[in-house]
C-alpha cells in the first residue's frame, strides 16, 4: 500500500470502484467513444427525471432578476441590457445542483449492491452524495482536502464538512497535497465501496436535466430559448451536463458560456497558495486546467469535458463576486453561496453587451451558511495579509488583495482565449503521429474543425522549433 504500489494500481482500483469497464470505448489512436460511453449507463433522460423526483431533486424556480436587471441596464447603451434570470438550484435537496449529479451515482451504487460511496471532493458535492446515501441506507465516506500544514482550514471548506457529517458521512480531512487522491484509492480498494465520482457519467448525465429544465422552462415563459447560459466552470461536468441538456431540448443555438473566478497566479496544489484564495471552487486553478486535460480525474476517462461545449469563457475577480453577491441580497432578497454567484457576476457584465430583449440565464445557486458567507471569506482574506480595497476589480492580485468594484459600472470580465485553451489541449500530442480519426475526435473535443486543429498544431510546432 505504498504511494507508487497504488499508483500503479490505480485504473484497476477505479474500475472495480465503477464495475464499468472503459477499454470498451477506446478507438483507434488517441480517441475514444465519448457519446458510446454515456449512453452505457442504460439511462434515459426521462429515467433520470424520475429518480431525481423521487428524491426531492429538480423542477426548480426560474427566477427573472428585473431588479437586478435594471440595475445593469444602468451601464449599458440605449437598447442593450439583457434580461437576467436565474435557476435557482439551492431549492434541490443538500441545496444546490450537486444533488442531481449524486442522485444518479447513489442509484447506481445501490443497483450493482455496494455497501457504501466514497467521493473526493471540497465542496457541496460532498454534502449532496451524503444526502443522498442517507435516503438509501448507505455508508458514505467523503474525502477531503481541508488544511495547510498548519493546521488552517478555510471557513467554506469547514462548513461544507459539517454539512456532510450532519447527513452521517465520515469525512477525512487531509492537507493539501497529493496524498488526497492516493488516501481516496486506498479507502475504494480497503472498502470495496462505490466511486461516486464527479466525472463518471452517472455524475454528468444528472445534470443534462439541469440545462433541459433550463430550455422547457424558458420556452413556457417566454416562447424562446435564451440567447445565453452561464455555468460557473471548475471541472467541467456542470458545463457539459447542462449544455447537453439544453441540446436534448431543442435549444440548439442558446451560447454556452463558462465563468470562473480569476485566481492566476496561484497554485492549488501549493501549501502557501491554498488559503490565499476565497473561493474554493469556479476558479482558474480547477477550470482552466481541468478544460485542458479532463481526463486528469479520478476515473480513466473523464465524462466532464468542457470544451466540447464552450462558446465563451469569461473570468471574473474575487471582489466583483462579493460584490453581486450583496447586490444580489439587496436588490432581489436573496442571500445566495459564491459558486452560482460567479456566474451571476459575469451575467451582470456580459448583459450590459446584449439587446434589452435578449434573454441571459444564470443557471445555478447555492445555499449558503455561516462558513459560505461573505463576511467570513473576506475575514479569512484579511487574516491571511490579503489587502481590501476598492477600485478596479481587472486590477486585482490574487493572493494580494481583494479589489471591490465601487459600483455597477465598474464590474468587468476579462475573456479566455478558446484558442489558448485548446492549444493547451494539444500540446501533450506534439509528439504523437496523428492520423485522420485523430483529428475528428480531436474536432469533437474542441468544437472546431479539422482545420482548425492542424492549423493550431502546426503553430505549436513552429513556435517549438
Amino acid at each position: 500500500m505504498s504511494y507508487q504500489d497504488v499508483m500503479n494500481q490505480k485504473n484497476e482500483i477505479m474500475r472495480k470502484a465503477l464495475q464499468m469497464n472503459y477499454d470498451q470505448f477506446e478507438g483507434p489512436g488517441i480517441g475514444f467513444d465519448y457519446e458510446k460511453m454515456m449512453a452505457s449507463s442504460g439511462y434515459t433522460l426521462e429515467d433520470v427525471i424520475r429518480i431525481q423526483k423521487e428524491n426531492n431533486i429538480g423542477s426548480t424556480p426560474m427566477i427573472e432578476l428585473k431588479r437586478l436587471s435594471a440595475y445593469a441596464r444602468k451601464f449599458a447603451k440605449p437598447g442593450y441590457g439583457a434580461r437576467i434570470f436565474l435557476k435557482d438550484e439551492s431549492q434541490n435537496l443538500s441545496g444546490s445542483f450537486k444533488a442531481r449529479r449524486a442522485a444518479m451515482s447513489i442509484y447506481q451504487a445501490k443497483k450493482l449492491g455496494f455497501k457504501g460511496v466514497i467521493a473526493a471532493t471540497s465542496g457541496n458535492y460532498g454534502a449532496a452524495v451524503a444526502a443522498l446515501a442517507a435516503r438509501q441506507g448507505l455508508k458514505c465516506i467523503i474525502v477531503q482536502e481541508c488544511y495547510d500544514s498548519n493546521g488552517v482550514g478555510q471557513p467554506e471548506i469547514i462548513e461544507k464538512a459539517r454539512a456532510c457529517q450532519a447527513y452521517g458521512a465520515e469525512v477525512v480531512q487531509l492537507s493539501v497535497g497529493p496524498e488526497l487522491f492516493y488516501q481516496f484509492l486506498v479507502l475504494l480498494k480497503e472498502t470495496g465501496y462505490f466511486n461516486a465520482s464527479l466525472y463518471s457519467p452517472y455524475g454528468v448525465m444528472g445534470i443534462e436535466t439541469l440545462g433541459y429544465e433550463i430550455a422547457k422552462d424558458m420556452h413556457e415563459k417566454e416562447g424562446k430559448y435564451p440567447e445565453a447560459v452561464i455555468c460557473t466552470n471548475a471541472g467541467g461536468g456542470n458545463l457539459t451536463g447542462t449544455a447537453r441538456g439544453l441540446k436534448k431540448a431543442g435549444a440548439t443555438d442558446t451560447k454556452i458560456i463558462a465563468a470562473s473566478v480569476d485566481l492566476s497566479g496561484l497554485h492549488m496544489a501549493s501549501d502557501h497558495d491554498f488559503n490565499l484564495k476565497s473561493f474554493t471552487t469556479g476558479h482558474t486553478g480547477f477550470g482552466i486546467p481541468f478544460s485542458t486535460f479532463p481526463d486528469r480525474s479520478d476515473v480513466p476517462r473523464s465524462a466532464a469535458r468542457p470544451l466540447r461545449y464552450m462558446d465563451y469563457y469569461g473570468l471574473v475577480n474575487q471582489g466583483s463576486v462579493f460584490f453581486i453577491t450583496e447586490a444580489l441580497a439587496i436588490l432581489e432578497g436573496m442571500e445566495r453561496g459564491p459558486a452560482g454567484n460567479t456566474s451571476l457576476a459575469l451575467a451582470f457584465s456580459l448583459a450590459q453587451e446584449m439587446k434589452d430583449d435578449e434573454i441571459i440565464v444564470v443557471q445555478e445557486t447555492e445555499y449558503t451558511g455561516a462558513g459560505k458567507h461573505m463576511n467570513a471569506q473576506i475575514s479569512f482574506a484579511s487574516d491571511r495579509g490579503v489587502e481590501l480595497l476598492m477600485g478596479n476589480p481587472l486590477d486585482e492580485k490574487p493572493g494580494k488583495n481583494l479589489i471591490f468594484p465601487s459600483s455597477g459600472a465598474m464590474l468587468k470580465h476579462k475573456e479566455v482565449s478558446l484558442d489558448h485553451l485548446r492549444t493547451s489541449y494539444l500540446k501533450r500530442y506534439q509528439e504523437t503521429m496523428l492520423f485522420h480519426s485523430d483529428y475528428e475526435y480531436l474536432a469533437l473535443e474542441l468544437k472546431t474543425t479539422i482545420e482548425h486543429v492542424k492549423k493550431l498544431m502546426e503553430d505549436l510546432n513552429e513556435a517549438k522549433n
